[in-house]
């Protein structure tokens, strides 16, 4: 869809100048639905086109976008940008980007049944069907909000090497903020789920029940929770604990913009330097890794907004620090070929470099056998808050749903654990990794103006040795 308008945009610029051009032209088009305490909120009907062009002059690279898909609008503007990159080349530092293939592809995520194909009132009666399930709920949850999301986006990518990439992807997404109240105490748990694919994927969540476990989990632990236990003790987190520890802490300072010092206003820094590659940081059994093609993900994608093949990136491989995220333009400064991890949020956004899906591979432990193993720890199943700092080094997570463990066995609920550490300890106490992996979904935030785009993150459940908790 608009590759002809995208042709146009790339020839263009290379007739009036440009050394370099690229176009991703986008049509996307969704529904939203969002409840508030059982009252319909809001409903949107999203259709929108756009084209965004990058181009290099005199080495300086100029970006500009548009929605309105006409020759005589992006004639001007590639005509202003062709100018302002000669009028800067003679100041600014120049860019270079890293040789990449040239590739001819299409590629498209099947949808078994058509999000466009169920109605309206289908989508809201999902919601509906929730309220219903919390109402029938014995304890308090004054404060309820739920937003039901699909879209489908249609990109073609095209540059002056070449390369000619359409895609068709299409999301579903869930989000809900619940508030369940105690004796005065108060409790509140996000849910965010995303994936590629179309309805049948929303059909498979069974919302109405999962929403409703999360609210009587919280409740029990208002009610029933204790303090956890003073001193070091063996923390067993489970993939969702697992995975926004691999995004906070691995995925970001792995952003090889970060690393040299690109992010440092708009996002923040990295405590990883070039020469830590190779550095041992966990025993040989542990991994992390950047996987943007695993099936029905969040952060799913055969080529990046760069025109570069995806693949699975290696952050950390056997215990050692081993390749950062590039886009074209780092991997150049490293020397080295782009790894496919240039994403932008929507034609309107420029790429930057980016995670997709990153997660700890499997071990061999059931988390059975993990458990059994603790003397005298914690279980944290959930989160309910984190935060890091710029350099991703000191890092705190407070638990959610969390329970005591006592000779190998889950006692009592724990309220509000909370595992403060900084990342290398984190990494080094790692003693034991489980077998089976789980994912859950964010929106990553990174950029000035700020993009999010849908990622997931996660791992088995992991083992750390002697964590002092707060």
């Amino acid at each position: 869809m608009h590759e002809d308008i995208a042709d146009f945009a790339v020839n263009y610029a290379i007739k009036k100048g440009a050394d370099y051009a690229e176009a991703r032209a986008e049509h996307s088009e969704g529904t939203a639905f969002a409840m508030k305490n059982g009252v319909l909120h809001a409903a949107g009907f999203q259709k929108e086109d756009g084209i965004g062009v990058r181009l290099i002059v005199g080495g300086v690279m100029q970006f500009l976008s548009t929605n309105e898909l006409s020759r005589s609008v992006l004639r001007e503007m590639i005509d202003r940008a062709v100018r302002a990159g000669k009028s800067s080349a003679r100041v600014a530092s120049k860019i270079e980007m890293s040789d990449a293939p040239v590739e001819r592809v299409s590629y498209e995520v099947k949808q078994r049944v058509r999000s466009s194909d169920v109605d309206s009132r289908g989508k809201i009666a999902e919601l509906f069907d929730i309220e219903a399930e919390l109402k029938e709920s014995r304890f308090s949850i004054p404060a309820r909000f739920l937003s039901l999301s699909d879209d489908v986006v249609h990109k073609c990518f095209i540059n002056s090497e070449g390369s000619r990439i359409s895609s068709i992807i299409p999301y579903v997404g869930f989000f809900s903020l619940i508030t369940v109240n105690n004796d005065a105490q108060t409790a509140q748990r996000t849910i965010q789920l995303d994936e590629t694919g179309g309805w049948e994927i929303v059909k498979g969540w069974n919302l109405p029940s999962k929403v409703a476990e999360e609210a009587n989990v919280l409740f029990k632990n208002l009610k029933y929770g204790k303090p956890a236990p003073k001193g070091k003790v063996d923390v067993v987190a489970a993939p969702e604990v697992v995975g926004i520890a691999m995004h906070e802490s691995v995925g970001h300072p792995y952003e090889a913009d970060r690393i040299l010092g690109r992010e440092a206003a708009q996002a923040g820094e990295s405590f990883m330097t070039p020469d830590m590659i190779g550095r041992r940081i966990a025993k040989g059994f542990v991994n992390v890794v950047d996987d943007p093609a695993v099936p029905g993900s969040a952060g799913y994608f055969l080529f990046d907004d760069e025109g570069v093949r995806a693949r699975k990136k290696y952050l950390i491989k056997d215990g050692n620090m081993n390749e950062f995220l590039h886009n074209r333009e780092t991997a150049f400064s490293f020397s080295i070929k782009s790894n496919g991890s240039a994403r932008a949020m929507d034609y309107g956004s420029e790429p930057i470099v980016r995670m997709s899906n990153t997660f700890l591979l499997p071990g061999e432990l059931s988390e059975e056998e993990i458990i059994e193993d603790v003397k005298l720890g914690v279980y944290m199943k959930s989160f309910m808050e984190w935060n890091i700092d710029d350099k991703r080094m000191n890092e705190r997570y407070v638990g959610s749903e969390a329970y005591l463990i006592q000779g190998g066995e889950i006692t009592h609920p724990v309220k509000r654990p909370a595992l403060e550490t900084t990342t290398l300890d984190f990494f080094s106490a790692i003693d034991a990794v489980g077998d089976k992996v789980g994912y859950h979904a964010g929106t990553c935030g990174k950029g000035e103006p700020s993009q999010g785009v849908p990622v997931w993150m996660g791992g088995p459940t992991v083992r750390l040795k002697g964590i002092r908790l707060g």
